[in-house]
């Protein structure tokens, strides 16, 4: 069972409504006691990092999501979600996050493009994954985010984009920790693909 977190910050049921069109057994849960015991878990999210990190903290979510790593059990992280287990971000101030991987949100350069980036945009794998089986390079997936990730050890970057005049890690994985910037559930056949990937793990 995949247990995807419900800590207030959006998008949760259009991925329940994904993993449901897949044929792949996940619930929605607000209770940190549900999630001990779930073979995966996802933290989904729309919003802002400041107020990610304060909803799971009062929710009693942190530890839960700790525990569940250190037992070496899988996670994915979407969107937001995947910039809530980096160390820290400058989202809206300095904002401690829950530090699974070493490394830092920062924002894009609203100087070279429009920010948010809104619409879809193609993946450079950097080496191969599971979770990116059967997905050819170049494909393209839905971003809608300000903000992007810099994992300190880059070995951990599994795949990358391009905007505002950089490349940026689209896509994490390192010791059974999966995060993707982009929203599968937005991404058609090939989001969906990357979720019957996850659930597969």
């Amino acid at each position: 069972m995949i247990c995807i977190i419900d800590y207030g910050a959006g998008n949760l049921h259009s991925v329940k409504k994904a993993f449901d069109f897949i044929g792949v057994p996940a619930k929605v849960t607000d209770s940190p006691s549900e999630i001990r015991d779930a073979d995966k878990l996802l933290v989904p999210g729309v919003g802002a990092f400041g107020k990610g990190m304060e909803a799971l903290r009062r929710q009693g979510f942190t530890d839960a999501i700790l525990g569940h790593v250190e037992k070496g059990r899988h996670i994915l992280g979407i969107c937001l979600g995947m910039q809530l287990f980096l160390t820290d971000s400058v989202e809206m101030g300095d904002n401690n996050g829950l530090d699974l991987i070493p490394g830092h949100v920062l924002r894009f350069d609203s100087a070279q493009a429009k920010v948010p980036q809104i619409g879809w945009n193609s993946l450079d794998f950097q080496r191969e994954s599971p979770l990116f089986a059967g997905i050819s390079p170049g494909t393209y997936f839905y971003f809608v985010h300000s903000y992007f990730c810099e994992p300190n050890d880059e070995e951990a970057t599994v795949a990358t984009a391009s905007y505002a005049g950089r490349n940026f890690c689209a896509a994490i994985e390192k010791n059974g920790i999966f995060a993707i910037q982009f929203h599968p559930e937005k991404s058609a056949s090939n989001g969906l693909k990357v979720l019957e990937n996850f659930a597969k793990l």
